[in-house]
């Protein structure tokens, strides 16, 4: 019996996140580009390579085996009696000790060098990724999120958003620490010491943006260290079709899935700071279908389409 059809007859299966983001890395594969071969946003492959969500359906973790092109089996959780210590673990231990030691006496030398020797330091590596529906429909509110990576020393930055002319930025978390909705930029400024990883806001959709065009998002975080500034581009998704479908209906189908709902919710839970109103989405989801109604400025449940 081959490996994968052990885990044939499960409907959820155990990653194994560790191996999963090891082979990843191995493969110069980006999270963001594992999440669209699943079909997922990278905050979800985030959860997962993080042990946050272990247990996933079998289907999307058979996605995620062909996106690293490794059989299913390596990524899963293997059972209890695969794992047995090896016959050199002590030799093994006394090599780790030994690179350890080796790997802190090098530090030690390369800080000493720099330190004396007045070299310029490089910037800290800072770099924020951007997260954004696939659809926005005229008149309506959609979520997007910026995610920054952790920083490296302690210092402050400013994050910096362009959004499409029209368009209005109505809640955000932290708040904006200066806004032009006439132009569509607006300012972040992360101060020393604050830890937040993630900016979230709601912005509402032109009512007269072009139904099939395409709106897009522009950004970048600025820092600066012993006086010397830099910038780099927000990564991630930048284009949104507008179009009257729900920012929740990932494939456009004009229905909000199980699937679909567990994404959303998610969403909603990384942007607490913001209202989202969960019932409203609820709704659409329990009738199997939606509308949107342009008079009321909403979308509203109807009956699945034959």
């Amino acid at each position: 019996m081959q490996k994968d059809q052990v885990y044939e007859k499960y409907s959820t299966v155990c990653l194994d996140s560790s191996e999963v983001k090891r082979i990843r890395e191995e493969l110069k594969l980006t999270q963001l580009y594992v999440s669209k071969v699943v079909g997922v946003t990278t905050d979800t492959i985030s959860r997962w390579e993080n042990n946050r969500y272990p247990t996933i359906r079998r289907e999307n973790a058979l996605k995620l085996a062909e996106a690293l092109d490794t059989p299913l089996a390596d990524i899963l959780q293997k059972p209890a009696e695969e794992i047995a210590p090896p016959e050199n673990a002590g030799s093994n231990r006394s090599l780790l000790v030994w690179v350890t030691i080796l790997s802190m006496t090098l530090l030690v030398l390369v800080g000493y060098y720099f330190y004396y020797g007045h070299s310029p330091i490089p910037p800290a590596a800072v770099t924020a990724e951007r997260l954004l529906p696939g659809f926005a429909c005229p008149g309506s509110v959609i979520p997007v999120q910026v995610t920054m990576t952790p920083r490296t020393d302690n210092s402050g930055v400013i994050v910096r958003e362009y959004f499409p002319k029209g368009w209005k930025i109505i809640e955000a978390d932290p708040p904006a620490s200066s806004l032009d909705n006439v132009n569509g930029i607006a300012r972040w400024i992360v101060k020393a010491g604050d830890d937040s990883d993630r900016i979230v806001y709601l912005v509402k959709v032109d009512p007269q943006a072009k139904v099939d065009s395409e709106a897009g998002f522009q950004g970048e975080i600025v820092a600066s260290r012993q006086g010397n500034q830099f910038a780099v581009p927000v990564l991630g998704k930048s284009k949104v079709v507008v179009a009257p479908i729900h920012w929740a209906d990932i494939d456009g189908n004009g229905r909000i899935d199980d699937g679909e709902m567990l994404e959303a919710s998610f969403t909603i839970e990384d942007m607490a700071g913001v209202h989202i109103d969960w019932n409203d989405l609820e709704k659409l989801w329990s009738a199997g279908s939606y509308t949107w109604n342009k008079k009321q400025g909403k979308f509203l449940p109807s009956p699945p389409k034959s």
